[in-house]
């Protein structure tokens, strides 16, 4: 998110700044510096190991209160998606949800977001409270650029923080927890999916197979999701995980705009469907039409046997 903060505060001629909240966060302030933050403001305290949302909110909401900021965004995480509409009903302030793209259009941030089912891209806009919020899906902006400097200003914010009269408190933290396929889409530089197309559950054995020659996460539309060939962990979509990858393969896949929305930023995407018609093949770099249950298998093989020579 940093990267495109900073593309729209250049617009706005404003400064990009970044809230690191939590314990011992400081010692990540010089990423965000040497990726061209002006300032970092820092909040730390020993309460704020564990993410809780009414103390991250009353931190948040006191930092906007005082700071007073043009722009707020937030991350499109489980946190992210808990942590700002508390924030903004307790500012009365509106919020643009799982935003996959924004700009500045006279001088007001437009958001841009799926709507009505995933069946258009609305633009919205918030032309009198201030600050404008938005929570952003991961994985859709750039990031920003490592700059050889390291000059952002750092702002110690001092807070007390009450666990005592919480209504929720944390009883233990699980991490690692891995994906149920293997790696997880979110992560991978490279993914196989598949969707409808792919036939059955068993079909889906050719898809992971092609996975497993290139060490890529398996992928899959709702549609196949939906079927039960695939456990809703790996779907990628509007209503899934939105990637960005280096290379994506989409067997299978017609190509709706809720599917689209999750993939479209992947460097190279190569699609496999029967259908020449299909609207995946609109963002295609790369498309071949057949039958995925022949060209897969051929697929695989031939990117096995070339990647055991070298």
């Amino acid at each position: 998110m940093l990267g495109k903060a900073k593309e729209l505060a250049a617009e706005l001629k404003q400064e990009t700044c970044v809230l690191l909240i939590g314990e011992n966060v400081k010692q990540f302030a010089p990423d965000f510096s040497k990726r061209s933050a002006n300032k970092i403001y820092i909040v730390e305290h020993e309460a704020l190991k564990d993410y809780y949302t009414e103390t991250y909110s009353s931190v948040v909401t006191g930092i906007i209160s005082k700071y007073k900021p043009n722009i707020v965004l937030y991350p499109a995480t489980i946190n992210g998606r808990d942590l700002a509409p508390r924030v903004a009903a307790t500012l009365e302030l509106g919020l643009t949800a799982d935003c996959t793209g924004l700009s500045i259009r006279d001088g007001l941030l437009l958001q841009t977001r799926p709507a009505f089912g995933g069946n258009i891209m609305a633009d919205i806009i918030c032309p009198t409270s201030r600050p404008q919020m938005a929570t952003v899906r991961p994985n859709v902006m750039e990031m920003a650029p490592i700059q050889d400097s390291d000059n952002a200003e750092i702002i110690d914010v001092p807070v007390k923080v009450d666990l005592q009269g919480l209504k929720v408190k944390t009883k233990e933290v699980i991490s690692g927890i891995a994906s149920e396929c293997g790696i997880p889409v979110y992560e991978a530089d490279t993914i196989v999916s598949g969707g409808r197309g792919v036939g059955s559950k068993e079909n889906f054995k050719l898809i992971e197979d092609l996975a497993n020659v290139l060490n890529a996460a398996v992928g899959a539309s709702r549609a196949a999701v939906d079927l039960g060939w695939i456990p809703k962990s790996q779907q990628v979509g509007q209503s899934g995980h939105t990637v960005s990858p280096k290379i994506y393969i989409a067997c299978g896949i017609s190509g709706t705009i809720q599917h689209l929305v999750g993939m479209k930023s992947s460097d190279i995407i190569i699609a496999i469907n029967k259908d020449p018609e299909a609207s995946i093949f609109s963002v295609a770099n790369y498309g071949i039409v057949g039958d995925l249950c022949e060209i897969v298998p051929l697929l695989t093989k031939a990117l096995e046997k070339k990647l055991s020579e070298n």
